[in-house]
């Protein structure tokens, strides 16, 4: 706050204080005429916020404070929130498409989310359902890799049904998948690094990684690969672009398919993930790339 006000910034400063709570502060803030909101916190604490920024005009930016941080690393942003907000306060504000995800509920409502990071089906939403809040405040990134291992020894990788066309031409596609990710940024940060090479915030179509096959091993080739940042992809993980996927269990499939976006467990299949109308407002720092 200090940093802002001596650039001439009035401010406020909205203290969170539970699940939903970070949408209604947004919604108070834009009713008060704030014309940016700044978000203090990890990927999913920002997934919360955008949803009532979409469309709106109203300018978002981040200030780096959770766990995995891959929207603000995508943005060069530092992990030191004064080096974030000095670089916020000369970012431009750009107009960005946003992915949308539409899906069911545990218990069976339909519902759609905006995201900006990746919406993603299978074992990964499976590793952010199983993610302890208060062991991850202890553990912090550690925590993801113990899971992630937990579920490659013990998780079966059920398939699923994901339907799209592949590199917005050609005919439909139907691929037997057991993970599939729609990624909208260049860098997670972190382990993974760069993930999905094609993937940008500036683009609107979506660059999907489809994984598929069942093998342990294969998953723990190509995630071993990507570490070492020298992955590749091939007939079992398939990197490619499309406008839209539609995502379906299997016929006469009873088993739990998890679906996540921005890092939140959001519900099951069916799901649908594609690019929105809308665009967001996104202060990006004037060197990034994104």
């Amino acid at each position: 706050m200090e940093a802002l006000q001596s650039a001439g910034v009035e401010v406020e400063h909205l203290t969170i204080d539970g699940p939903g709570s970070g949408s209604a502060l947004a919604r108070e803030a834009m009713a008060r005429g704030c014309d940016a909101v700044i978000v203090c916190g990890g990927d999913g604490t920002v997934h919360e916020v955008l949803q009532c920024l979409v469309g709106t005009g109203v300018a978002l930016g981040v200030v780096p404070m959770g766990t995995a941080n891959a929207l603000a690393s995508n943005l060069g942003l530092a992990k030191s929130p004064a080096k974030a907000i000095q670089a916020l306060l000369s970012a431009r504000p750009v107009q960005v498409p946003v992915g949308r995800i539409s899906y069911r509920t545990m218990d069976g409502a339909e519902r759609r989310r905006y995201f900006t990071v990746a919406a993603g089906v299978g074992a990964d939403a499976l590793l952010m359902a199983r993610m302890d809040p208060m062991l991850k405040r202890r553990l912090g990134y550690l925590l993801y890799i113990v899971e992630a291992f937990r579920i490659w020894v013990s998780h079966p990788f059920p398939l699923f049904q994901a339907r799209f066309r592949a590199n917005g031409n050609g005919k439909p596609r139907v691929e037997e998948t057991s993970q599939l990710l729609a990624v909208r940024v260049h860098s997670f940060g972190g382990v993974l690094g760069t993930l999905a090479p094609c993937a940008t915030l500036h683009a609107d179509n979506l660059c999907l990684l489809a994984f598929k096959t069942q093998s342990r091993y294969r998953y723990l080739r190509f995630l071993l690969a990507v570490v070492g940042k020298r992955h590749t992809f091939s007939k079992d993980v398939e990197l490619l672009q499309a406008d839209s996927v539609e995502c379906l269990t299997r016929n006469g499939s009873s088993t739990q398919v998890f679906v996540e976006a921005d890092g939140e467990v959001l519900g099951q299949l069916p799901a649908r993930i594609e690019v929105a109308s809308e665009t967001l407002t996104l202060l990006i720092p004037l060197d990034a790339h994104p």
